[in-house]
């Protein structure tokens, strides 16, 4: 491990392992098999780049991210590690360039993509090279219970087969313990050591909060505590990208949509921009974010529910890579439940599949509408026990909870009217209209207003009756049915009818949650701000001269360092974390003269 650290602190600037890195990295430089599961910003990356390093040969990176292959490439480049990627985006010549300097042992480390491994030219090439080990990155893409599951993951047990000499790292930022027995299985690493990091992010905040003006909320969440900062909102639709990114603009922050139906040049040049400019907002379906290793992203927004609890953890953990203060924030409300509930019974799956759909679909139901901490429960569906985090909005602002029985009876009362008396069913809109005696063409039109519980639910307003209607439907009182949403009883639905089982609620519109500090403010005194500031202005500079992403010169954190510590030299300026060799004799000088000038 003396080699290791000496990388580790020459090359990359850091001085010491975090958590579970050294146990790993001995693992993997001693020829063994690893299955590290660890939160995205716990330096998972290190964790193969140190061994390739450090062995004799090639680290082999298997990953699905072609679109960055070239920044992971540049970031090693930028310490001083020889570094490529093989992918469809050559042509010819720097293919042969690239496959010349791995078989002459000129690379740490090449990045491929899982489907080349099933053009025998790519294997035949690895064989008669040197393979110091391989990594799989993003290993959950091999499971079909876990997010963004990927086919061409399932060959990669070919790695083992092929050369069983050669160890193997596969990596993940989330699994449950299903998740992980099935990566362990598809890709025969059942031998392998296991590594499961804490899941916790400290830095970030969770905050759910029920849909009123949904652009509104985040157009005030933006504005009041993340203006000028990057970050990333999430949308179910291509079509609700396009209308968030352009609602965005016109308020002016400066926000890129992305999603599938683009243009792959325009995908990609939006991409470019989140990464390389500062304060950018980029509006996306789940196809963005993968693989992006953009530090400041300060706040992960979601305007629609997630599909799932790994889904939802996976994206957050967007935010604050650094470690530095960040947000995640979701908006969901009644239509969104109604929505996945009828996306799951619409499924081409089989049975196995939806009720596995499902089962996802009620974890996430759980952690928006829990009443005890947000970190406590989402932690725990990855089995880690936790305390009350004292930063999530239920433990900032405690939500209150209330007897909701009596409206739950007159809800069902009321469907079971309509179905036995009428056979009629309908959706959550017209069930609340005749429980508020809302005189409507539809409630004129078929006589609703003679039901013996018309205009009995005047006691609460309609938003506090959605909120009703989303929690039986959370808590398996109610079922979506059919095309257009309708509502049904289900079994459970007579345990309340009948007065056995009570129902109680999340109360609606709880109080505001304090916001995080900016990360600016939450970590610098004010006097060093205005370095700070100069620093980033020249990094920026620096980073459009050579067409990087701005994080690829210095992180955040380093020229946070910097501020507080103001280095008069250059070996004092090598004790900041982060500045490693290369990176010191690169832009030492420069950046004392930033330092002398501020």
């Amino acid at each position: 491990m003396t080699a290791a650290l000496s990388v580790l602190e020459k090359t990359f600037g850091y001085s010491a392992f975090r958590g579970q890195q050294a146990d790993i990295i001995q693992t993997v430089i001693g020829g063994g098999d690893a299955l590290v599961l660890m939160p995205t910003g716990g330096g998972k990356s290190l964790c193969y780049q140190i061994p390739s390093l450090v062995r004799e040969g090639t680290g082999v990176v298997i990953s699905p991210l072609i679109a960055l292959m070239q920044d992971q490439v540049d970031a090693l480049s930028a310490v001083g590690a020889r570094a490529a990627f093989l992918n469809s985006t050559q042509n010819a010549e720097e293919r042969r360039q690239v496959e010349a300097a791995f078989l002459a042992g000129e690379l740490d480390l090449l990045y491929l993509a899982p489907e080349r491994l099933r053009v025998s030219s790519t294997t035949d090439l690895l064989d008669r090279g040197t393979i110091a080990l391989f990594a799989i990155d993003e290993a959950h893409c091999v499971s079909q219970w876990g997010h963004d599951f990927r086919p061409d993951y399932l060959q990669l047990s070919v790695l083992h087969e092929r050369w069983p000499s050669v160890p193997r790292i596969a990596l993940t930022a989330t699994a449950t313990e299903q998740t992980r027995r099935e990566i362990a299985q598809r890709l025969d690493l059942t031998d392998a050591s296991q590594f499961v990091s804490s899941f916790d992010r400290p830095n970030i905040q969770y905050r759910i909060e029920s849909k009123a003006q949904p652009l509104q909320q985040l157009l005030s969440l933006i504005r009041g505590e993340h203006s000028g900062e990057a970050g990333i909102v999430y949308c179910l639709s291509r079509a609700s990208v396009e209308k968030t990114a352009e609602f965005l603009m016109e308020n002016g922050i400066t926000a890129l949509p992305y999603h599938a139906g683009l243009d792959t040049a325009v995908r990609s040049s939006n991409q470019s921009r989140f990464l390389r400019e500062d304060g950018m907002v980029m509006v996306a379906t789940i196809a963005f974010g993968m693989g992006i290793d953009k530090p400041d992203v300060r706040f992960v927004a979601h305007l629609d529910l997630p599909k799932s609890v790994e889904g939802y953890y996976q994206e957050t953990g967007r935010a604050g890579r650094d470690g530095l203060p960040s947000t995640a924030w979701l908006a969901y409300g009644l239509q969104d439940v109604v929505q996945q509930r009828r996306m799951i019974d619409q499924s081409e799956g089989d049975l196995a599949h939806r009720r596995r759909m499902g089962a996802h679909l009620d974890a996430m139901l759980a952690l928006c509408e829990t009443v005890e901490c947000r970190r406590v429960q989402l932690l725990g569906y990855f089995g880690q026990v936790s305390e009350a985090c004292g930063n999530c909005d239920t433990c900032l602002s405690p939500p209150e909870t209330w007897d909701g029985t009596v409206p739950a009876q007159k809800l069902l009362s009321t469907i079971v009217r309509l179905q036995r008396e009428r056979n009629q069913r309908y959706g959550a809109g017209h069930l609340i209209d005749i429980l508020l005696a809302k005189q409507t063409p539809r409630v004129t039109q078929y006589g609703h207003d003679s039901l013996s519980t018309w205009g009995i639910g005047q006691d609460i307003s309609e938003q506090e009756w959605r909120g009703v209607v989303r929690q039986l439907l959370a808590q398996g009182l109610l079922a979506v049915e059919g095309e257009y949403g309708i509502l049904a009883i289900t079994d459970a639905s007579s345990t309340v009818l009948s007065g056995s089982r009570k129902v109680m609620l999340r109360r609606e519109a709880p109080k505001r949650s304090k916001a995080a500090k900016k990360a600016v403010a939450a970590q610098l005194p004010e006097v060093a701000l205005p370095l700070f500031e100069a620093l980033r202005a020249w990094r920026s500079a620096e980073a459009l001269a050579q067409g990087v992403p701005a994080y690829i010169v210095f992180g955040d954190a380093t020229l946070r360092g910097i501020a507080v510590t103001k280095p008069a030299s250059l070996d004092e300026l090598g004790t900041i974390t982060g500045v490693g060799e290369k990176k010191l004799e690169q832009y030492g000088d420069a950046l004392l003269g930033v330092v002398a000038a501020a």
